[in-house]
């Protein structure tokens, strides 16, 4: 459990570092340039991440709850809203992009929120209670940043890109669906 902490409090301090110590960024912008703090925060990024995936695939399994049957089909049906959404980040803007206004942080907290419905153990609550709370903190970080001017969101383009968007979201969700989460996780969503 220890490794796991510590791989969240690794990952959420590569991935905040914009939010909670802008300063620092700027410093290390300065110092290595644009290309060389890319590239730093690129290999934190990646070893928190590695520690994060050891942690939670080592640690004991500690239930604080049991979640009601079929519980993981409302999660898979939630998916399937995030990878639309996190498709449609990745896209020129259409309506889901300008409406949702940060597409990828709301699949982001629709990811975690949902497994947090479908895992009762200690080490899914620990790991889907922050990366939900990092989806918020994000969220509220770039509506600041919007207020003051630093961000702007990105204008709509077509809703041609929407329908993209739905169809790419399914894609990619049936693809976890179907055949990658039982090949990464070892878990087939809806097998249980």
């Amino acid at each position: 459990m220890t490794l796991l902490i510590l791989g969240i409090i690794l990952f959420l301090a590569t991935h905040l570092i914009r939010v909670v110590a802008p300063g620092f960024r700027v410093s290390m912008i300065e110092r290595f340039g644009e290309t060389g703090w890319r590239v730093i925060n690129s290999v934190m990024s990646l070893v928190s991440l590695v520690v994060l995936i050891w942690g939670y695939a080592t640690a004991p399994v500690i239930n604080l709850w049991f979640p009601p049957a079929g519980m993981n089909h409302l999660t898979t049906t939630l998916m399937l809203f995030a990878m639309i959404c996190l498709v449609a980040g990745f896209l020129p803007a259409g309506h889901i992009a300008t409406k949702t206004k940060h597409p990828i942080v709301l699949s982001i907290k629709i990811w975690a929120a949902a497994h947090l419905l479908a895992n009762g153990d200690l080490a899914s609550v620990l790991l889907f209670v922050a990366l939900l709370g990092w989806g918020v903190v994000l969220r509220i970080s770039y509506k600041r940043r919007m207020r003051a001017g630093e961000l702007v969101l990105r204008p709509f383009v077509s809703a041609r890109w929407d329908a993209i968007a739905v169809v790419g979201g399914i894609v990619v969700w049936a693809l976890i669906t179907m055949w990658l989460h039982k090949l990464l996780i070892g878990v087939a969503p809806l097998a249980m």
